[in-house]
């Protein structure tokens, strides 16, 4: 059985004897997984570590303030405006396998490039089971497994083997806020995985709105703390409707609601019919791009989470 307090102590060590007396810094998303990585190693070598949280442009509505406001006085930390790097490397991309490698590739040429001016010799990332999993197995990359050739920095990945209800416990046990711990995950490339073909202003816009309406709707519900993860795709599908009695001609919307335990398998329960109608009347009604909305209704396997 995992002991939270068994993995702390032997994580400590074993980072101070990796890092010793060098710097270091780490990707720092604000999902469970980097915050967790970030004050288990804050606790190991303390200043000596930079928690770097990059805007990358593709992150969900009011995200960079939460970050900020939840870190800035408990980690030694730095907040990276890059927005103009990663969407003009993503101009004009569609596979979403592309995407998710330029996406890695920029964030460590970032990384690299505040550890130079920090002088940080080590990269930490909150890597754990699945997202290596899926990336051995061909499923998806992640971003923080599919690492650019000529990486100068070394990688240290302290909750490398642990799924996410043990991150959980562990977050839990160093006394993180209840609202990060059991925070919805979100993937590291952010709405970019979320936005099917060309990545646009207005599709960035109309895809943060309908998971701020998604996320909105299912914490009125009650089921932010049992849903796994719940989010909306915009897709690259454009269908015909109808608004003021006038024929439209607007973008499809999925919506995806799933229940887990460590994200290698994943099972679409029963849902608040209401609340489903609710979100896509607010999503066609409040998005003037979009003119139907459907549910996603398949389990991991055969689907992944993430539909991109």
């Amino acid at each position: 059985m995992f002991d939270p307090s068994d993995f702390i102590t032997e994580s400590i060590e074993e980072i101070k004897n990796r890092i010793g007396d060098k710097k270091a810094i780490i990707a720092l998303s604000g999902g469970v997984d980097s915050s967790v990585a970030s004050v288990l190693t804050s606790r190991a070598i303390e200043d000596q570590l930079l928690a770097v949280f990059v805007d990358h442009g593709l992150l969900r509505e009011g995200e960079a303030d939460y970050v900020q406001k939840t870190f800035e006085n408990r980690l030694n930390f730095r907040s990276v405006d890059a927005k103009e790097e990663f969407l003009g490397k993503l101009e004009g991309v569609e596979d979403p396998e592309e995407k998710r490698k330029i996406i890695g590739e920029v964030f460590i040429r970032v990384f690299e490039r505040i550890a130079k001016e920090e002088g940080a010799e080590f990269l930490v990332q909150g890597t754990i089971a699945p997202d290596w999993i899926e990336s051995q197995g061909n499923i998806k990359s992640h971003h923080n497994v599919a690492l650019p050739e000529g990486l100068v920095l070394e990688v240290v990945e302290p909750i490398r083997e642990l799924y996410k209800d043990e991150v959980r416990l562990l977050g839990t046990e160093m006394g993180l806020p209840d609202d990060m711990v059991s925070r919805q995950p979100y993937p590291g490339p952010g709405l970019a995985v979320r936005i099917a073909g060309k990545i646009t202003p207005e599709k960035i816009k109309v895809c943060r709105k309908a998971n701020a309406i998604v996320d909105e709707e299912v914490k009125k519900e009650g089921l932010d703390k049992t849903l796994w993860q719940y989010f909306a795709v915009l897709t690259d599908t454009k269908v015909t409707g109808v608004k003021g009695d006038i024929r439209d001609y607007g973008y499809l919307v999925v919506i995806r609601m799933v229940e887990s335990l460590d994200a290698m398998t994943a099972d679409v329960p029963e849902l608040p019919w209401n609340m489903v109608k609710t979100i896509s009347q607010r999503i066609t009604a409040e998005i003037s791009e979009v003119t139907h909305v459907a549910l996603s209704v398949s389990d991991k396997p055969p689907s992944t989470i993430e539909l991109a």
